[in-house]
């Protein structure tokens, strides 16, 4: 049976992978074809800034044994940092590119494609 601890450790790592896999796919894929498109100087820049935090976050946390508070408050921020991050993706970046000429349907498909590849190696 899991103890407590193993099972945090496991749904922490499960978090990490998939924060780092949203991650890779938005800078190869989204980031570069979102600021050609729109000719963006901010959005892409702050977001990649956040992306970097949040990494540094992971590398602080991944595979570490979740014991103390320091560890707690680490999680916590990224909880946060993610919640400001997909804020900001769904309230600007995302309208804008709505009404950009980005075929987003082509886009989708490519990061879906990027996730189901970056899954099977990242296990």
């Amino acid at each position: 049976m899991h103890s407590y601890t193993a099972d945090k450790k496991e749904l922490v790592s499960e978090i990490c992978k998939e924060l780092t896999i949203h991650a890779q796919v938005d800078e190869e894929i989204f980031y570069p074809q979102f600021k050609k498109a729109l000719g963006d100087t901010e959005l892409i820049p702050e977001a990649t800034v956040e992306h970097s935090t949040l990494k540094d976050l992971i590398a602080q946390v991944e595979g570490k044994e979740p014991d103390g508070e320091m560890f707690d408050a680490k999680i916590k921020v990224m909880s946060e940092y993610v919640q400001h991050h997909v804020k900001e993706e769904e309230g600007e970046m995302f309208p804008k590119a709505k009404k950009s000429k980005m075929d987003l349907e082509k886009i989708g498909t490519e990061i879906s494609a990027r996730k189901t590849e970056l899954k099977k190696t990242k296990k």
